[in-house]
This record gives structure tokens, C-alpha cells and sequence, in this order.
């Protein structure tokens, strides 16, 4: 059995739910986004659930269990939980921050103070799992020192009947928590823009005018494979939340400024970060060309890379015919490091150059 205890930990006071704490674990749990992400929890969320929670979270503890109210200043800010440890050693953690304390680091706190005092407790691994487009607890799994160990695919039913992926992440006692900044930091305000083009995270709304793009002849004549279908992008933008958050990739929606239509995609991919390199990708609308957006996109994005990241060194490869994409990549400063014949399948079956490219971090 785990103790009863009382956890400590920066501003934060962690300790077993109380019959007062009822409202406050209502209104946490009527919150949308929570039920967006919660899809067992009941819609919608009334007292009487709260009160059953309380009795549920009673029974975790006297199952060998355990679950903690967060509390700041006397006000509950969060739930953090974790199942009984197995036969193994092995327990798996749970949390829910309330709308009215995030942005703050709760979770990441509180996550981690618990997994110390699991292994306190004897405990040798604590696991926890967070849904691929959730971007905030996927944070939080980061910030509290676990690691990722890989992904559940199909694993969850949401609400709408809809399977999602699962992000699996461990930590063993031993593990170091180093507290490093994430080497891809997303953009301050979540967007970047000169007033003409603006640059937003690929989100699942931009899949139509995405496939629509990648299918367009003059797009699909450089693309790289065969393009996928409309489900196939639509799963591949539920993605980039954790692609950014894990430090794989950066995958942007190029706007236009005025009207804010989906004009192109832009990527920032293969980040090698022993080497602070990584590789520039781009696609543009046919009815947004020769407007100068390309140039425009390509250039916020090295700003923010050299200004923002660890990155010394972004390459990009162009097929040896696409002028077009030489151009950009000119007007942005990069230079031609060499030629490799024959890289790129084409549909024809027969293979295209690869010119490559490179653009250093500037000196100061």
C-alpha cells in the first residue's frame, strides 16, 4: 500500500482529495478541452460525477493505488494519479490540470514530484500515455523526465467513434532529469509573420487544401513517392503537434496574411541535432505563385531557426529541373554544394538529379 502522504513541491501542495474539493474537480472536468481528451469521462459532467470521482479516487488508495489533489494557495489546480503498482514495480501515471492553472508548468510539476515519490515508494518504473494530438500533456511527459518509448497505434476511441494514436513514454528511477529547453521551441504567439505571409502550425483543418495541393500535377511532378490520400493527410496533420513537441520537425501552414487561406506547406525535417542541421522542404498553391511568398516563408522560417534553435546548418535538395525551387532557394542565400545523379524516383521509372543545397547560420 502507498502511504497517505502529502507531497511538497515548488508552489504546489499535493495531497488526497478531500469531500470539499468537489466543485472544483466538476468544473475541471466539464471543461471541454479536458473532455476532448478525456473521452471516458461523462458529457456532460454533472456534481453527482464529482462526487463519484471522490469516492473512486478513496477506493485507488485503499487498492494500492493513489491520487493527489494539486493544490495552489489553497485552491485545486489539478488531479495527478497513478494505478497500483504491478507484480514488476511498474506503475502508470495519470493527471488533469484545470483550465483555470495552465500555461503554468502544474503538470510538469506535479508529474514529476509524484514519480519521485513512487520511486520512494520502491516503485521501478513509472509509465504514462498521451494521446499524439495532445500537445500539452506530450509536454508535460518531456518536461518530467520520461521518455519516449513509442506509439500505440489505434489504441484509443474517441467520442466522434474516431481511433487515435497513443504516445508511450517510461522513467526508471535511475533516469536523469536534465531540464534542457526543447530544441525546437514553438513559435512565441504560435505564428510568425512580415505582413504579407504568415506561417501557423499544420493543423487538421489544413488537410483539404493540403491533399488538394500534393495532388496538383505541378506539386506531384517533384513530390517525393506516391501521394497519399485525403484519410492518409488528415492523419499525417494530427501529427505535427508531436512532431514539433518531440523535436522531429517542424510542419507549417503558409497563410496568406489578408485572408488567411491555406496558401502552401513548409517544413523544417531530418533534424540531426549532433550536427545542428536540418533539412528545408516546401510546396506552394499554383494561385499563390509569383506573388513572392515562398521567398517571403522560407526566409521567417530561417530567421526563427537561427535566432530561436541550436540548427547551424539547413540543407535542401532540389530536383535538378525544379528552377522554380532553385530560385527560392538562391534569394535566401543558400549555396550549391554539389550534384547526385540519379537520387529521385520518377513515376516514369526512370531517376532525377539531386542538386543539394546549404545555408549556414550567420556569423557574428
Amino acid at each position: 500500500m502507498l502511504p497517505r502522504d502529502v507531497i511538497s513541491t515548488g508552489s504546489l501542495i499535493l495531497r488526497p482529495p478531500l469531500v470539499g474539493d468537489a466543485e472544483a474537480i466538476a468544473r475541471m472536468c466539464a471543461d471541454p478541452v479536458t473532455a476532448r481528451f478525456m473521452p471516458l469521462l461523462p458529457v456532460p459532467y454533472a456534481p453527482e460525477h464529482a462526487r463519484d470521482h471522490l469516492q473512486g479516487a478513496a477506493a485507488r488508495w485503499d487498492g494500492g493505488g493513489a491520487e493527489f489533489a494539486i493544490t495552489e494557495s489553497d485552491r485545486v489546480v489539478g488531479l495527478v494519479w497513478a494505478r497500483p503498482p504491478d507484480q514488476w514495480g511498474v506503475a502508470e501515471l495519470g493527471f488533469l490540470v484545470a483550465p483555470w492553472a495552465r500555461g503554468k508548468n502544474v503538470a510538469g510539476t506535479a508529474a514529476r514530484a509524484v514519480s519521485d515519490w513512487l520511486f520512494d515508494q520502491g516503485v521501478r518504473r513509472v509509465e504514462l500515455q498521451a494521446e499524439v494530438e495532445n500537445v500539452a500533456s506530450l509536454r508535460v511527459a518531456y518536461k518530467a523526465g520520461f521518455r519516449e518509448e513509442g506509439r500505440r497505434r489505434d489504441a484509443v476511441r474517441l467520442r466522434d467513434g474516431r481511433w487515435t494514436d497513443l504516445v508511450t513514454f517510461g522513467r526508471l528511477a535511475g533516469d536523469a532529469v536534465d531540464g534542457a529547453e526543447p530544441y525546437l521551441p514553438f513559435f512565441d504567439g504560435g505564428e510568425l509573420g512580415d505582413g504579407v505571409v504568415r506561417l501557423a502550425p499544420l493543423t487538421v483543418g489544413d488537410a483539404g487544401d493540403y491533399h488538394r495541393m500534393l495532388t496538383d500535377p505541378s506539386v506531384a511532378a517533384y513530390f517525393m513517392g506516391t501521394p497519399g490520400t485525403l484519410e492518409d493527410d488528415e492523419r499525417r496533420c494530427r501529427y505535427t503537434g508531436y512532431w514539433w513537441v518531440s523535436g522531429q520537425r517542424v510542419e507549417l501552414a503558409i497563410r496568406d496574411a489578408g485572408s488567411a487561406a491555406f496558401a502552401g506547406h513548409l517544413q523544417l525535417t531530418q533534424v540531426v541535432p549532433a550536427l545542428g542541421q536540418a533539412m528545408i522542404g516546401y510546396s506552394l498553391l499554383p494561385e499563390f505563385r509569383g506573388r513572392g511568398f515562398m521567398t517571403r516563408a522560407v526566409g521567417l522560417l530561417l530567421e526563427w531557426a537561427f535566432a530561436r534553435t541550436p540548427l547551424r546548418r539547413v540543407v535542401a535538395g532540389t530536383e535538378a529541373g525544379n528552377t522554380a525551387s532553385h530560385g527560392v532557394l538562391e534569394r535566401a542565400g543558400f549555396q550549391r554544394e554539389g550534384l547526385q545523379r540519379e537520387l529521385f524516383p520518377k513515376g516514369d521509372g526512370t531517376w532525377a538529379d539531386d542538386v543539394q543545397w546549404a545555408l549556414l547560420r550567420p556569423r557574428s
